[in-house]
Protein backbone atom coordinates (compact mmCIF):
# COMPACT_ATOMS: atom_id res chain seq x y z
CA UNK A 1 0.00 0.00 0.00
CA UNK A 2 1.37 3.53 -0.80
CA UNK A 3 2.97 5.59 1.90
CA UNK A 4 1.50 8.64 2.45
CA UNK A 5 3.57 11.70 4.00
CA UNK A 6 2.61 14.49 5.95
CA UNK A 7 4.45 18.03 6.09
CA UNK A 8 2.31 19.45 8.61
CA UNK A 9 -0.40 17.83 10.98
CA UNK A 10 -3.00 20.25 11.84
CA UNK A 11 -6.28 20.17 11.76
CA UNK A 12 -6.34 19.35 7.72
CA UNK A 13 -3.47 17.61 7.74
CA UNK A 14 -4.28 15.36 10.78
CA UNK A 15 -7.52 15.36 9.28
CA UNK A 16 -6.68 14.23 6.23
CA UNK A 17 -3.96 11.35 7.62
CA UNK A 18 -7.00 9.91 9.57
CA UNK A 19 -8.79 9.56 6.49
CA UNK A 20 -6.10 7.66 5.09
CA UNK A 21 -5.31 5.18 7.62
CA UNK A 22 -8.85 4.13 7.44
CA UNK A 23 -8.07 3.48 3.93
CA UNK A 24 -5.19 1.82 4.51
CA UNK A 25 -2.52 3.47 3.91
CA UNK A 26 0.71 3.43 5.68
CA UNK A 27 1.55 7.61 6.96
CA UNK A 28 4.39 9.08 7.95
CA UNK A 29 3.67 12.51 9.99
CA UNK A 30 5.59 15.24 10.75
CA UNK A 31 5.45 19.21 11.99
CA UNK A 32 7.68 22.25 12.87
CA UNK A 33 8.13 21.28 16.53
CA UNK A 34 9.45 17.65 16.02
CA UNK A 35 8.15 14.32 15.91
CA UNK A 36 8.30 13.86 19.79
CA UNK A 37 5.36 16.46 19.64
CA UNK A 38 3.24 13.93 17.93
CA UNK A 39 3.25 10.90 20.29
CA UNK A 40 -0.58 11.33 20.49
CA UNK A 41 -1.40 11.38 16.88
CA UNK A 42 0.63 8.41 16.02
CA UNK A 43 -0.57 6.56 18.90
CA UNK A 44 -3.90 7.52 17.56
CA UNK A 45 -3.25 6.47 14.34
CA UNK A 46 -1.71 3.46 15.03
CA UNK A 47 0.68 0.35 13.81
CA UNK A 48 0.14 2.45 10.52
CA UNK A 49 1.88 5.36 11.16
CA UNK A 50 4.79 7.05 12.46
CA UNK A 51 6.07 10.47 13.08
CA UNK A 52 9.05 12.02 11.39
CA UNK A 53 11.01 15.21 10.05
CA UNK A 54 9.41 16.87 7.25
CA UNK A 55 12.42 16.11 5.42
CA UNK A 56 12.27 12.51 6.46
CA UNK A 57 8.21 12.31 5.66
CA UNK A 58 9.32 13.86 2.00
CA UNK A 59 11.34 11.57 1.52
CA UNK A 60 9.35 8.52 2.51
CA UNK A 61 5.76 9.74 1.00
CA UNK A 62 4.95 8.30 -2.37
CA UNK A 63 2.36 10.92 -2.06
CA UNK A 64 2.92 13.66 0.26
CA UNK A 65 0.44 16.23 1.75
CA UNK A 66 1.77 20.02 2.12
CA UNK A 67 -0.57 21.33 5.02
CA UNK A 68 1.57 24.50 6.50
CA UNK A 69 1.13 28.29 6.71
CA UNK A 70 1.48 29.45 3.31
CA UNK A 71 4.25 32.22 4.60
CA UNK A 72 6.51 28.35 5.53
CA UNK A 73 6.37 27.02 1.79
CA UNK A 74 10.05 28.67 1.11
CA UNK A 75 11.63 26.41 3.95
CA UNK A 76 10.09 23.27 2.79
CA UNK A 77 12.22 20.03 1.86
CA UNK A 78 12.63 20.91 -1.95
CA UNK A 79 15.42 18.00 -2.37
CA UNK A 80 13.00 15.16 -0.54
CA UNK A 81 10.15 16.85 -2.90
CA UNK A 82 11.51 16.36 -6.16
CA UNK A 83 9.33 14.64 -8.76
CA UNK A 84 6.68 13.80 -6.06
CA UNK A 85 2.80 14.42 -6.03
CA UNK A 86 2.55 17.32 -3.43
CA UNK A 87 -0.99 17.75 -2.69
CA UNK A 88 -0.95 21.05 -1.65
CA UNK A 89 -3.90 22.72 0.91
CA UNK A 90 -2.35 25.92 1.66
CA UNK A 91 -4.22 29.22 1.33
CA UNK A 92 -2.78 32.33 1.56
CA UNK A 93 -3.68 34.54 4.24
CA UNK A 94 -2.22 38.22 3.79
CA UNK A 95 -3.42 38.70 7.75
CA UNK A 96 -1.46 35.62 9.05
CA UNK A 97 0.96 35.27 6.32
CA UNK A 98 2.33 38.82 5.53
CA UNK A 99 2.70 40.29 2.27
CA UNK A 100 4.10 38.82 -0.88
CA UNK A 101 4.38 41.44 -3.47
CA UNK A 102 4.74 38.45 -6.13
CA UNK A 103 0.94 37.69 -5.84
CA UNK A 104 -0.29 41.49 -5.19
CA UNK A 105 -1.44 42.04 -8.89
CA UNK A 106 -3.06 38.83 -9.35
CA UNK A 107 -1.14 37.65 -12.44
CA UNK A 108 -0.04 34.55 -10.60
CA UNK A 109 -2.22 32.01 -8.26
CA UNK A 110 -1.28 31.11 -4.87
CA UNK A 111 -0.39 27.82 -5.47
CA UNK A 112 1.43 29.04 -9.07
CA UNK A 113 3.79 30.67 -6.73
CA UNK A 114 4.37 27.35 -4.35
CA UNK A 115 5.05 25.48 -7.97
CA UNK A 116 8.56 27.89 -8.49
CA UNK A 117 9.69 27.42 -5.47
CA UNK A 118 9.33 23.77 -5.18
CA UNK A 119 10.35 23.08 -8.89
CA UNK A 120 9.94 19.57 -9.93
CA UNK A 121 7.28 19.00 -7.05
CA UNK A 122 4.42 17.71 -9.21
CA UNK A 123 1.63 19.73 -7.05
CA UNK A 124 -1.87 19.96 -7.02
CA UNK A 125 -4.24 22.04 -5.35
CA UNK A 126 -7.08 20.14 -3.16
CA UNK A 127 -8.08 20.38 0.50
CA UNK A 128 -7.76 24.11 0.90
CA UNK A 129 -11.41 24.92 0.38
CA UNK A 130 -13.15 22.50 3.03
CA UNK A 131 -13.63 22.92 6.71
CA UNK A 132 -11.67 20.10 8.53
CA UNK A 133 -14.65 19.20 10.18
CA UNK A 134 -16.17 18.77 7.27
CA UNK A 135 -13.52 17.04 5.45
CA UNK A 136 -13.69 14.71 8.38
CA UNK A 137 -17.73 13.97 8.81
CA UNK A 138 -18.38 14.14 4.91
CA UNK A 139 -16.07 11.17 3.39
CA UNK A 140 -18.30 8.36 1.71
CA UNK A 141 -17.75 4.81 0.00
CA UNK A 142 -18.12 5.14 -3.59
CA UNK A 143 -21.08 5.37 -5.37
CA UNK A 144 -22.36 6.47 -1.83
CA UNK A 145 -25.98 8.87 -3.36
CA UNK A 146 -24.81 11.68 -0.69
CA UNK A 147 -20.75 11.71 -1.76
CA UNK A 148 -19.10 15.07 -1.72
CA UNK A 149 -16.87 16.13 -4.11
CA UNK A 150 -13.52 18.08 -4.09
CA UNK A 151 -12.01 20.36 -6.87
CA UNK A 152 -8.57 19.72 -7.75
CA UNK A 153 -6.42 21.66 -9.90
CA UNK A 154 -3.00 20.97 -11.64
CA UNK A 155 -0.42 21.45 -14.55
CA UNK A 156 0.68 17.68 -14.03
CA UNK A 157 -2.50 15.05 -15.57
CA UNK A 158 -1.35 12.37 -13.92
CA UNK A 159 -0.11 14.04 -10.88
CA UNK A 160 -4.18 14.89 -11.29
CA UNK A 161 -4.94 11.34 -11.55
CA UNK A 162 -2.96 10.07 -8.62
CA UNK A 163 -4.93 12.77 -6.55
CA UNK A 164 -8.18 11.91 -8.05
CA UNK A 165 -7.45 8.48 -7.11
CA UNK A 166 -6.58 9.10 -3.49
CA UNK A 167 -9.54 11.29 -3.19
CA UNK A 168 -11.82 8.25 -3.76
CA UNK A 169 -10.43 5.56 -1.84
CA UNK A 170 -10.67 7.65 1.31
CA UNK A 171 -13.85 8.70 0.39
CA UNK A 172 -14.69 11.87 -2.21
CA UNK A 173 -15.08 11.96 -5.09
CA UNK A 174 -13.21 14.82 -7.53
CA UNK A 175 -14.28 17.72 -9.91
CA UNK A 176 -11.25 18.70 -12.07
CA UNK A 177 -10.65 22.79 -11.16
CA UNK A 178 -8.05 22.68 -14.34
CA UNK A 179 -5.01 23.98 -13.90
CA UNK A 180 -2.82 25.86 -11.23
CA UNK A 181 -3.88 29.28 -13.00
CA UNK A 182 -7.07 27.92 -12.82
CA UNK A 183 -6.84 27.35 -8.86
CA UNK A 184 -8.24 30.95 -7.75
CA UNK A 185 -11.05 29.57 -8.45
CA UNK A 186 -11.10 27.54 -4.89
CA UNK A 187 -9.16 30.19 -2.99
CA UNK A 188 -10.33 31.99 -0.19
CA UNK A 189 -13.15 34.22 -0.69
CA UNK A 190 -14.46 32.34 -3.87
CA UNK A 191 -17.93 30.72 -3.49
CA UNK A 192 -16.42 27.17 -3.85
CA UNK A 193 -14.52 28.11 -0.35
CA UNK A 194 -16.47 26.48 2.42
CA UNK A 195 -20.08 26.96 1.68
CA UNK A 196 -20.74 23.98 -0.88
CA UNK A 197 -20.42 21.97 2.63
CA UNK A 198 -22.51 23.70 5.04
CA UNK A 199 -21.67 26.14 8.01
CA UNK A 200 -18.70 26.24 9.90
CA UNK A 201 -21.23 26.49 12.95
CA UNK A 202 -22.26 22.94 11.47
CA UNK A 203 -19.41 20.73 12.65
CA UNK A 204 -21.71 17.22 10.25
CA UNK A 205 -21.79 19.66 7.52
CA UNK A 206 -23.90 19.54 4.25
CA UNK A 207 -22.64 16.71 1.49
CA UNK A 208 -21.82 19.15 -1.76
CA UNK A 209 -21.67 16.28 -4.86
CA UNK A 210 -19.80 17.11 -7.78
CA UNK A 211 -23.01 19.47 -9.42
CA UNK A 212 -22.92 21.90 -6.45
CA UNK A 213 -18.99 22.34 -6.53
CA UNK A 214 -18.93 22.48 -10.04
CA UNK A 215 -21.34 25.09 -10.23
CA UNK A 216 -19.65 26.57 -6.94
CA UNK A 217 -16.31 26.53 -9.00
CA UNK A 218 -17.74 28.53 -12.48
CA UNK A 219 -19.45 31.13 -10.01
CA UNK A 220 -16.15 32.47 -9.18
CA UNK A 221 -15.28 36.16 -10.14
CA UNK A 222 -12.23 38.54 -9.62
Amino acid sequence: MTTVGFIGSGHIGSTVARLAVAAGYDVVVSNSRGPETLADLVAELGPHARAATAADAAEAGELVVLSVPYKAFRSLPTEQLAGKVVLDTNNFYPARDGAVPELSDGTVTHTEFEQRTLRTARLVKVFNNIFYAHLASLARPAGAPDRSALPVAADDDEAKKTAAAFLDAIGYDTVDAGSLADSWRQEPGQPAYGPPYGSFDDPKGTPAGVDKVRAALEAATR
